[in-house]
């Protein structure tokens, strides 16, 4: 049985990229591997929408938000914090490991927070060191209106820090025309590699804040030594230079394809998936959806973990439940990466067959056609309107 993965990270990676994957691991301190550093610097701030550096650290998404708040926060400072859903609420774990206080705004899951409720937060609390959102909150599927934050935390004193994990790549996010200080995203998702890179922009607003913080509090993750290793391009610590030479790959496929288009191949999967899950009578979560994922509703009398239990074990179908309070609750399908419109349709198809299974009614083929009827629509040229 084929196995299709359809998980908001980590995300299935392209057969050249594995392929690169396989090659004899090479040395690291060589002009060749600085070359080729140099190249993903460049594609990388293509994808970031960025002229700022880029540094790369070998560790997971939650490693590079926490070097954000290590480097731009000082213990006993202030920062402003959105929170939809479990990463917001990493950013405020993080924030207040390191000493720093923490102003929550926070809304219920499948709710994003809205630029009033910031704008409201920054007048309130006009020492606020940062503002910190996500652009995906990946356990309930929101979208957060990061522009519109960014336009708003400009016009202070405090910096913008940005998970941008799930995001990045999925929907469109301008990191220097949105006013993003650091924005921080994970090689596991949109980027189309196994885990194990974060990377983190950081603009000159932000490096101004990172020279006034006391070095002593990080090490690995002091952000000074890895701008100084950039201008060689090189990195401070040995980096995972055969992710490095995968992602090459990747993001050479993402140049091609032009960003704007993976943006819009992004939106028409989750048009579909929308369309097929709403076809059959389900819910979608999110109040503000992203266009990475789906994430459903679990109908009344169906047993959540068993539903997504039995995609993977029956048809080779692995999706995400909830998690914490939602699991059971919701159910998440990915879109993102290198995941394409077939894969959907496949989900789609399981899916129906798993809830007839558990005694949810439903006519078959009708989510189906539904995603169908949408990609039909968006890729009709205009001769054959």
């Amino acid at each position: 049985m084929k196995q299709r993965l359809l998980t908001p990270g980590p995300s299935p990676v392209p057969e050249e990229t594995l392929l690169e994957l396989a090659k004899p691991v090479t040395y690291h301190r060589s002009a060749q591997f600085r070359q080729l550093f140099g190249e993903v610097q460049e594609d990388l701030k293509y994808v970031y929408g960025t002229r700022n550096p880029i540094a790369m650290l070998t560790a997971s998404g939650s490693g590079g938000m926490e070097a954000a708040v290590a480097n731009c926060l000082a213990p006993g400072s202030k920062a402003i914090i959105a929170v939809a859903g479990k990463f917001g609420e990493r950013w405020r774990s993080i924030a207040k490991a390191f000493g720093v206080e923490v102003i929550s705004v926070t809304v219920p899951y499948g709710q994003a927070v809205q630029p009033e409720q910031i704008e409201q937060a920054l007048k309130q609390h006009p020492d606020a060191a940062a503002v910190c959102a996500t652009l995906s909150e990946t356990s309930t599927g929101i979208r957060h209106d990061i522009r519109a934050f960014g336009e708003l935390v400009t016009r202070t004193n405090a910096l913008f820090l940005v998970d941008g994990i799930s995001g990045l790549g999925v929907a469109e996010c301008r990191t220097d025309d949105w006013h993003i200080d650091v924005c921080v995203t994970g090689s596991q998702k949109a980027l189309m590699l196994p885990p194990g890179l974060a990377f983190l922009s950081v603009s000159d607003k932000a490096w101004q804040r990172i020279e006034q913080n006391s070095p002593t509090r990080v090490f690995y993750f002091d952000l000074r030594k890895y701008r100084d290793s950039l201008k060689t391009n090189d990195t401070p610590f040995t980096p995972a230079n055969t992710l490095v030479k995968a992602l090459s790959v990747s993001l050479k496929k993402l140049r091609a394809e032009g960003i704007e288009n993976v943006w819009a191949r992004h939106a028409r999967m989750a048009a579909a998936c929308r369309a097929g899950v709403q076809a059959i009578g389900l819910e979608v979560f999110a109040a503000q959806p992203i266009d990475g994922l789906t994430v459903v509703k679990t109908p009344e009398g169906i047993d959540g973990v068993a539903l997504v239990s039995k995609l993977e074990k029956q048809y080779g179908i692995r999706i995400a439940g909830g998690q914490d309070p939602l699991k059971g609750k919701i159910f998440r399908i990915a879109h993102m990466g290198y995941i394409d419109q077939f894969d959907v349709l496949a989900a789609l198809s399981a899916l129906e067959m798993v809830l007839l299974e558990m005694g949810y009614s439903l006519e078959p083929g009708s989510s189906v056609a539904a995603a169908q009827q949408v990609l039909a629509q968006q890729v009709r040229t205009p001769q054959m309107v």
